[in-house]
């Protein structure tokens, strides 16, 4: 949970609930509102829905077609590597925590910075297993004690009111605070994240389907609940300081913020939050990308290819806050509206019970296209004739109804078109994983009969009596739990088995029927 939060708050969290504070007026609540459904449940499903399939990015996009299988992943780790993301904590951490410090404002010392802040995220994404102790044991604890300093000493401390909401909170704050989480970039960032607690898990003996996906689940809803306080807490910052309508920068806000209540000291207490919040993003976006790319270009390996980004990264930073800030418009309005279509006909696929092929086609072609005119728009091409008319299209919505459309109308081909496509989801790898977790099953129960044996082979003398009674309960009762389970499980195999049995007969009739049809 802790390593996930600390994944996910970055510089781009810290920045953005302030300044949707000061700007939201009395609308404070429908607007932290939409900024929580994008910034906080659409990652937190993201997460689950990698867990779900156990799939990657890479895994997940192939199923839109081959080019569109590593042209949308490449994109999506190139924005949260070097392109981007990975330049800008080093930038926001500068900016807002070093100069304010110590007076250090230009290109030398901002280089100087950007090496030693990414020589110390590199050593902590080195060892892709060990990011989640590091980041879970230290760091985040450490980065939320900070921060609950900072919100109690601003929120108790400070007495202004809620100025009046400005720019788009005034007509539609629920909207504007959907776009603003949307700025985040966490439900792109929720698709790196999930695979790599994934894999941590697996690395650490758990490798059951469900056993997985709780895991997961937890630790995304458990950084998700996190989160919510944070931001909300962040955002009654930005309403109740004094002239927070004249800020647009939500780290400056928060350094005057961290000033007004505690002096010099609380300038430091902030440039250690934001610190911390960039670091913990940093290492865990060097580790997500390299993890990719390590995957399709396996002959460079992962500390090469965290080198690489790391030395890119410094280079890309120097540009300065504008610069790298500037390229986030075009890359979150092209890639978002795609990773949301893409997490939402994956979590479709295994509520439908069959293997969906036009429904990820279509759509995602649609939102390609689509989302690929809005950035055309936005760079100022004159598209508005083409995709003007969608609803939402001035709040950077109007893709959702015509990739709504497209994905029912996928469905439906999917459903009508093509029949023998009826093939249960898992197959054989679902029946191996239900038989891994019977042998585990089965390991739990031995264990549990040598505990008991033991209890009653003891001396009745040298045993105490209510203890001996109260740890054989446990075991009687660890026995009951995992014999259901196994039952459980033993029925979950045997549909399974006739499910593949079915599929393999559908696909033997239909290759019968195609020999035949050739045959005549």
């Amino acid at each position: 949970m802790l390593m996930l939060f600390s994944m996910f708050f970055g510089a781009g969290n810290l920045i953005f609930p302030p300044i949707l504070g000061a700007s939201s007026g009395d609308g404070f609540s429908p607007a932290i509102s939409g900024f929580l459904i994008t910034g906080v449940a659409l990652p937190v499903i993201t997460v689950i829905a990698v867990a779900i399939t156990g799939k990657d990015v890479q895994e997940l996009a192939a199923r839109g077609g081959k080019i569109f299988g590593l042209a949308f992943p490449v994109a999506v780790y190139l924005a949260l590597g070097a392109a981007y993301a990975l330049p800008r904590t080093a930038v926001v951490s500068y900016s807002s925590a070093v100069t304010p410090v110590t007076g250090f404002d230009g290109p030398v010392s901002s280089a100087m910075f950007a090496v030693i802040f990414f020589s110390i995220a590199l050593a902590l994404a080195f060892d892709p297993t060990g990011i989640v102790d590091r980041l879970g044991k230290y760091l985040t604890p450490a980065l939320l004690v900070l921060l609950t300093v900072l919100i109690v000493l601003s929120v108790t401390g400070l007495k202004g009111e809620p100025p009046a909401a400005s720019d788009d909170y005034a007509d539609n704050p629920l909207a504007a605070g959907l776009i603003e989480g949307y700025m985040t970039m966490d439900s792109l960032a929720a698709m790196a994240f999930g695979i790599v607690v994934l894999n941590s898990l697996r690395q650490k003996g758990i490798n059951y389907g469900p056993s997985l996906v709780r895991g997961v689940a937890t630790s995304a809803i458990g950084a998700g609940v996190v989160l919510v306080a944070v931001y909300v807490g962040l955002g009654l910052v930005g309403q109740i300081f004094p002239g927070s309508e004249n800020y647009t920068d939500g780290a400056a806000l928060l350094s005057d913020a961290a000033r007004s209540t505690m002096g010099f000291p609380g300038v430091i207490l902030f440039g250690g939050i934001v610190l911390l919040a960039c670091l913990t993003t940093a290492a865990g976006l060097i580790g997500a990308t390299c993890e990719f790319f390590h995957k399709i270009i396996p002959s460079v390996s992962y500390r090469t290819w965290a080198v690489f980004f790391a030395a890119a990264s410094v280079v890309v930073s120097t540009l300065g806050l504008d610069v790298v800030l500037s390229i986030a418009a075009p890359i979150i309005g092209f890639l978002y509206p795609i990773a949301i279509t893409l997490v939402a006909i994956t979590i479709i696929e295994p509520l439908l019970g069959r293997k969906l092929h036009w429904a990820f086609r279509i759509s995602l072609t649609v939102v390609t296209v689509w989302a690929a005119l809005m950035t055309a728009e936005d760079m100022g091409a004159d598209v508005s004739p083409l995709i003007g008319w969608s609803p939402g299209h001035d709040l950077q919505l109007g893709w959702m109804i015509p990739t709504a459309v497209a994905i029912v109308v996928g469905i439906i081909v999917d459903f009508v078109v093509r029949p023998d496509r009826a093939v249960p989801i898992g197959g054989e790898q679902q029946i191996e994983a239900e038989l891994r977790g019977s042998r585990a099953d089965e390991e739990a129960l031995n264990d549990a009969i040598h505990s008991a044996q033991e209890i009653f082979d003891a001396d009745i003398d040298t045993v105490d009596i209510d203890q001996a009674i109260e740890e054989s309960e446990q075991h009687v009762e660890a026995l009951r739990r995992a014999e259901q389970e196994a039952r459980e499980r033993l029925v979950m195999i045997k549909t399974a088995r006739k499910q593949a049995r079915q599929s393999l007969t559908t696909l033997r009739n239909a290759k019968k029927r195609h020999v035949g049809e050739q045959l005549e």
